[in-house]
């Protein structure tokens, strides 16, 4: 009976190590296929070799990004004879607008730089487009939706139905205004219209500065409508019609920078050390030729980014409202 006890012992030992190797087996198989995509990948994304065109994406909402500034820096170091920056955008909040169109303005004073819009440069995004001295997008792009928004969601009416009151003690009126929980006071109403005019008068100094527009220019696009690619060169909201051979051209032309130089993706993401997660398993994966696998997993970073950004407060954003 005690040698059953023990060779039942011995078995369950020997299985929690086989168990252990084959464990550390995979980990060991993963961290290799990491160490070769990043072998892989390191040069075309960070560290190109000879002359070349660099292209930037800036995708979906924006907001202030430390890595994205880290990075653009480095590209204004780096032996990029130009830069073509691709947007794709509704905007996002004010201050990371500006921060985005900051960066951008640095780089441009180092490297020949052109703005190339994909499908939306809206709002903040347009923000981002005035840093460059050449503006290019296609015939149905939207641009434009020159304005600055605050939302708040107001719940009086719902509290009152369902009989909760929400009270406080607050050092000022305008302390915590507005709140969503009670009617937004004139004096609030006020204050905050005041932030919002400020920043607009911003956004159109800015728009009036980059475009060289005079004030009745000014007035025609300042109203926060979007203009269709083929209405903005009308209005100088875009320099001309194409894509990234238009850019390419315009380069050429402009800035002496060849038209044949090689185009190669700069990656915005953190560097090696601060790479997280998702950035390196879609590397791997694209590495071993799953690149459906990789696009999904980019994806849901990017929705997990759009969830995590905290809408409150001055958006310069293009929000189109939902259709009953």
């Amino acid at each position: 009976m005690s040698l059953d006890a023990d060779a039942i012992v011995d078995r369950r030992r020997l299985r929690r190590k086989l168990t252990f190797w084959r464990v550390s087996a995979i980990a060991i198989v993963l961290l290799a296929v990491v160490v070769a995509a990043l072998a892989l990948t390191s040069r075309s994304r960070f560290f190109p070799a000879g002359d070349y065109i660099a292209r930037i994406k800036v995708q979906g909402l924006i907001r202030n990004n430390q890595d994205r500034v880290e990075a653009l820096e480095r590209l204004g170091k780096s032996r990029a004879r130009a830069v073509i920056v691709h947007l794709d955008s509704p905007g996002g909040t004010t201050a990371g607008s500006e921060q985005l169109y900051a960066s951008l303005r640095e780089l441009q004073a180092k490297k020949p730089m052109v703005v190339v819009v994909d499908g939306l440069a809206a709002s903040g995004a347009y923000i981002a487009a005035l840093s460059s001295e050449h503006i290019v997008a296609q015939d149905t792009s939207l641009v434009g939706s020159i304005g600055v928004l605050f939302q708040y969601p107001n719940f009086t009416e719902v509290l009152k139905t369902i009989g909760v009151k929400v009270e406080e003690i607050k050092s000022s009126p305008l302390k915590a205004a507005p709140n969503g929980f009670e009617p937004t006071s004139p004096e609030a109403r006020a204050a905050i219209e005041a932030i919002v005019l400020d920043s607009y008068a911003w956004f159109k100094g800015l728009v009036k500065e980059r475009r060289r527009l005079d004030d009745t220019q000014l007035a025609r696009v300042a109203d926060g409508r979007v203009f269709t690619g083929r209405q903005a060169i009308g209005l100088k909201l875009v320099d001309s019609l194409g894509n990234e051979r238009t850019a390419l051209a315009w380069l050429e032309k402009a800035k002496n920078v060849p038209a044949t130089t090689p185009v190669r993706d700069y990656s915005l993401q953190p560097r090696f050390g601060e790479l997280s997660f998702l950035h390196v398993a879609a590397w791997t994966f694209q590495a071993v030729g799953l690149s459906a696998i990789a696009q999904r997993i980019e994806e849901w970073g990017a929705v997990q980014a759009i969830e995590r950004l905290n809408l409150d407060g001055l958006l310069a954003l293009w929000h189109p409202a939902a259709s009953n």
